[in-house]
């Protein structure tokens, strides 16, 4: 009886591990860093070769997507003026439509060419799915496409567009808003959407400019660190980063030193590397390290080091072996750099073509894929770029792949992809 009671236990806790370590089920994966915790994920394939199944998407998409307990949920919009927006839900098996919700808004919003509506990757957590269609709301499902929850937040209004995506953290939907007029982040109760806390950032200008008439908006995913056993909301701000506290919102600490002469913007979320929190502004804005473990506004005391323009950087960089390494929008190079100093270790074209999309990390390899959706598979190495392999799809991409199970999963403009 005992041995049996034994096995049982051994047999769930092995079950739990395999479950959880082949969910990706939010943008950038378990942790929001980009890095999977499973041992391998493909290094060949094309268009004809090691593809499971593709499934047609009806417009094309900057959100990535997400895989938990056998599904497979993408946002797309329905037509091109972004009035119908969906959350898609597919069997990760063979990619067949389950159920799609769609939400339907009269007016239509600016957005840009290379941001198409529904540009925000859901989030799942404890058997619920989270999607934020900007201006058309926030709506919680289950995995049979019943309605929960919604939360509208009223009107979003950038030229560019939207493309901050929620996250869940300890029973709590945290969104980051905006850009536009309207801009907080905000804590709500996974179970019924209700408001825990609420931090609205100041805005000057009319959302799309600051007061000085240049660019200003965030479209940046929230990151949570644990600094000295105390968790830590991160957010990047257009002009600074702000860490909170994920409980109760109060402000534990900000950073001065994203806002430069070309405008007020952050696009990717931040890194943690080691004990440092690494940003990149917009639009070849400066990069800053900052390190963790302070207290009110730390522009003087605990920033490392900044330095002014870099290349255009859109997708996050990921951390490796206590360095960072990003594929920058244009030029369209991939760089390693030391989070302790800015210096950059080295600077390689790769496959060429620009970067919108996230790295993404499997143990030491490291994918990196461009508009053309071609990724580069390489190694993180400190000293030189180790190419492993070079594979394409044939369609292009701004979306981040997912990694679960030892498949990828990526999204391109016409089709959902999912590669063995």
């Amino acid at each position: 009886m005992l041995l049996r009671t034994l096995l049982v236990l051994w047999c769930t806790l092995v079950c739990c591990q395999v479950s959880r370590s082949a969910d990706w089920p939010a943008f950038r994966g378990p942790q929001h860093n980009g890095v999977s915790p499973e041992d391998r994920a493909p290094t060949t394939w094309s268009a004809s070769e090691n593809v499971v199944w593709k499934a047609s998407l009806p417009r094309p998409g900057n959100g990535s997507p997400v895989v938990a307990a056998g599904h497979v949920f993408v946002t797309s919009a329905e037509d091109d003026a972004g009035h119908e927006r969906s959350l898609y839900c597919l069997g990760r098996k063979t990619g067949t439509i389950q159920w799609v919700k769609t939400v339907s808004r009269e007016q239509e919003l600016p957005t840009h060419k290379t941001n198409p509506y529904c540009g925000t990757t859901p989030v799942v957590s404890d058997g619920k799915v989270i999607v934020w269609h900007g201006s058309s709301g926030l709506y919680c499902y289950d995995f049979q496409g019943n309605t929960l929850w919604s939360r509208d937040f009223g009107e979003f209004r950038h030229i560019w567009g939207y493309g901050s995506s929620p996250i869940v953290h300890r029973g709590r939907v945290i969104l980051h808003t905006g850009p536009g007029r309207q801009v907080f982040v905000i804590a709500m109760d996974l179970k019924d959407g209700r408001t825990i806390w609420k931090d609205e950032e100041p805005v000057d200008g009319d959302g799309s400019r600051n007061a000085k008439g240049e660019f200003r908006g965030s479209w940046s995913t929230p990151i949570v660190a644990q600094v000295d056993g105390q968790d830590q909301l991160i957010v990047a701000h257009a002009t600074r980063l702000k860490a909170y506290d994920p409980e109760t919102g109060e402000t534990i600490w900000t950073c001065q030193g994203l806002a430069h002469s070309r405008g007020d913007l952050a696009y990717s979320s931040p890194t943690l590397v080691g004990n440092l929190c690494f940003m990149t502004g917009g639009y070849q804005g400066p990069m800053m390290a900052v390190k963790l473990g302070g207290q009110g506004d730390v522009s003087e005391t605990h920033r490392l080091w900044r330095t002014e323009k870099q290349p255009q950087s859109i997708g996050s960089p990921i951390a490796a072996g206590g360095m960072i390494y990003r594929a920058n929008a244009g030029p369209g190079t991939i760089q390693c750099i030391d989070p302790q100093d800015g210096s950059i270790r080295w600077t390689n074209r790769a496959a060429g073509g620009n970067h919108w999309s996230s790295i993404v990390r499997v143990r030491d390899h490291l994918y990196a894929t461009n508009q053309q959706g071609v990724t580069v598979i390489f190694r993180s190495d400190p000293s030189k770029y180790q190419k492993i392999a070079e594979n394409r799809l044939d369609d292009e991409t701004n979306a981040t792949p997912a990694i679960s199970d030892g498949q990828l999963f990526f999204r391109t403009a016409k089709y959902l992809w999912c590669i063995q």
